[in-house]
């Protein structure tokens, strides 16, 4: 449905987005993952038609879009400040797209009471839009935005101004209505989290690139690389040679999953992999320090040689700062980075 072919947008010398190929089939969701500057919201204005290419093509159900305007595009577009018409009611702001479009106030008025049903606030038509909440206000821009009846939705931080609370509930019930509705989605967003509780596929871009494409599962479980591994938020990263079914690493023999290539690598424990048990066995270390993350512990620990490690243990099971304990580590737990 969306094409990118070579897409290169240049600022002065500088690729901010660079060679960039990239296609989202109908009804799939995409969400683009980066840290600031990786160019992940300028690929966002370059389908929307709000900035040129200095070369490739955006192509949109086989059409190219080279010179088409932003409102001939049948796209959708919506930003993480909500960009709300103050002087408009709540229906005003969702019937925008459809006055534009030359829909009879009767459509009008139909379509914005179900798309105020569909985002939770029926009834809402008459409220003014300085009365609403963060989390209101990002409903009002979503029902705006898919008023007109988009080929794609494309988000730009779309929850970035709530709270995690908030935001965590409001990316499940996004995911349910784009399921209902059949919508296809390129979103872009900083937060792993809400990339990964929102998306089909996800694509990590480092520098104007893509670094990685997959889905959730497969970039969580498989970083292609040590970039997107510590962007994810995994720190356990180090060198290594692997011989056999084993890692020669400073923290000595790690096990390694099998079908492993054999070599000079960069070797990813992920936290769940590192287990705690009796100081005689496996690498001697000694708690740093403990953060409590929710659902687990993270703890830090100092081993005897090389670098911090972090595990992530129970509650129950998490050890106090001084104890001195023995890390093992289980294959299944650990990346061989490319």
């Amino acid at each position: 449905m969306l094409v990118l072919e070579d897409v290169t947008v240049r600022f002065g010398a500088r690729a901010a987005v660079d060679a960039v190929s990239l296609e989202v089939a109908d009804h799939e969701i995409v969400c683009v993952l980066g840290p600031s500057g990786s160019g992940k919201s300028t690929l966002l204005r370059v389908v929307a038609g709000l900035k040129p290419v200095d070369a490739g093509r955006v192509l949109l159900d086989g059409a190219d879009q080279a010179g088409v305007p932003v409102h001939r595009r049948g796209v959708g577009l919506m930003f993480q400040d909500h960009q709300l018409f103050p002087q408009r009611d709540v229906a005003g702001n969702v019937a925008f797209g459809l006055r534009v479009r030359g829909a009879s106030r009767k459509e009008q008025a139909a379509r914005v009471a179900e798309l105020l049903d569909l985002v939770g606030l029926p009834g809402a038509g008459g409220r003014a839009v300085a009365a609403l909440s963060g989390g209101e206000q990002q409903r009002v821009a979503l029902a705006r935005a898919l008023a007109p009846g988009p080929r794609l939705l494309m988000l730009d931080e779309p929850l970035g101004q709530l709270d995690r609370g908030l935001r965590e509930r409001l990316v499940v019930e996004l995911r349910q209505l784009f399921g209902r509705l059949g919508t296809t989605v390129l979103a872009v967003t900083h937060d792993q989290g809400e990339a990964f509780a929102l998306a089909d596929r996800v694509v990590v871009m480092r520098d104007g690139r893509i670094a990685q494409s997959g889905t959730p599962l497969q970039v969580w479980r498989r970083p292609a690389s040590e970039f997107v591994a510590r962007f994810l938020g995994f720190d356990n990263v180090v060198a290594a040679t692997v011989t056999g079914a084993v890692a020669d690493t400073v923290w000595g023999k790690v096990p390694v999953p099998a079908g492993t290539a054999q070599g000079a690598a960069r070797l990813l424990v992920r936290p769940a992999g590192v287990r705690l048990g009796d100081p005689a066995d496996g690498l001697r270390c000694t708690v740093e320090g403990r953060t409590f993350r929710g659902h687990h512990v993270a703890v830090r620990l100092r081993p005897e040689s090389g670098p911090v490690l972090e595990a992530a243990c129970p509650l129950r099971d998490a050890p106090g700062e001084g104890a001195v304990v023995g890390v093992t580590f289980a294959a299944d737990e650990v990346v061989v980075l490319g």
